[in-house]
């Protein structure tokens, strides 16, 4: 499923190429999670202003209206001047004065949705839970700690819902927990202020290497030009249960939390 890294790398490598754009036509495939909302024809006209994030939307926003883009579990999308002809697990297109932007989405739990503005009722239902965002200036560690101690679920489990911190998926989470040696079961609210900076400095250190790194490409996900990511590459204990950890030698265990999986260092992250 792309996460947050995942999403800010294909918004970078399309944003430059589209902002300025005029919409010439939109099609669409089968119905994804969501309907579009508007006609399609009505798009045709505008222009792309920018492309910006929240969590794992991109934000099209449009010279009027904006559209909410969510790659769901198994999409992404594609930019550029020559696509070949749309194939059976394409779903959405925006043909623009500089290329065409396509969501292939073979599970179709992604979508595509127009709203008004930012403080429409559907863009408030899709955006208004989400919490800090780990990149910015916004994520700060005070209210971090706060939102911590308000919370008796499992850290790992805290830091997937999103209503604290948005965008730290299982593979990150795995990895920051690791990084700041925190135990994935413990209770959010029994951390203490110098663990919870911890975490805090390596949310933000692990997501900031996994944009770097272009994302984690366990399938198929790559950029909208086509690019793969290779922080997976570099993961200290996801995917690597029965491998002798990279600090200590210890065997990385796996245990399961929510129906995902854990991957965690015994040694390393004790509590």
């Amino acid at each position: 499923m792309p996460e947050l890294p995942e999403v800010e790398v294909t918004r970078r490598s399309f944003v430059d190429a589209i902002e300025g754009a005029q919409v010439l036509a939109v099609s669409l495939g089968k119905p994804l999670r969501w309907p579009l909302a508007c006609l399609p024809q009505e798009l045709v006209g505008r222009s792309v202003k920018t492309v910006d994030r929240r969590g794992k939307y991109l934000l099209i926003a449009l010279s009027q209206g904006w559209l909410l883009v969510h790659l769901g579990m198994s999409g992404s999308l594609r930019f550029a001047a020559d696509l070949p002809a749309p194939g059976v697990h394409d779903h959405f297109e925006l043909v623009t004065t500089r290329g065409c932007l396509r969501l292939n989405d073979p599970r179709r739990f992604g979508a595509v949705v127009y709203v008004e503005s930012l403080s429409s009722p559907m863009a408030i239902k899709l955006l208004g839970r989400l919490g800090m965002e780990p990149l910015s200036e916004t994520f700060e560690l005070g209210l971090f700690t706060q939102g911590l101690k308000r919370r008796k679920m499992p850290i790992k489990q805290v830091l997937l819902a999103g209503e604290l911190v948005v965008g730290v998926g299982n593979i990150y989470a795995s990895e920051a927990l690791f990084l700041a040696g925190i135990r994935p079961t413990s209770p959010a609210h029994t951390l203490s202020r110098p663990k919870a900076a911890r975490l805090y400095a390596a949310i933000r250190d692990v997501l900031a290497r996994a944009v770097e790194q272009g994302g984690s490409t366990l399938r198929d996900f790559s950029s909208s030009d086509g690019k793969p990511g290779y922080f997976q590459l570099e993961a200290m204990v996801y995917g690597r249960a029965g491998l002798p950890c990279k600090r200590c030698d210890t065997v990385i265990k796996l245990l399961r939390q929510g129906q995902r999986s854990t991957f965690y260092c015994p040694t390393c992250q004790k509590a």
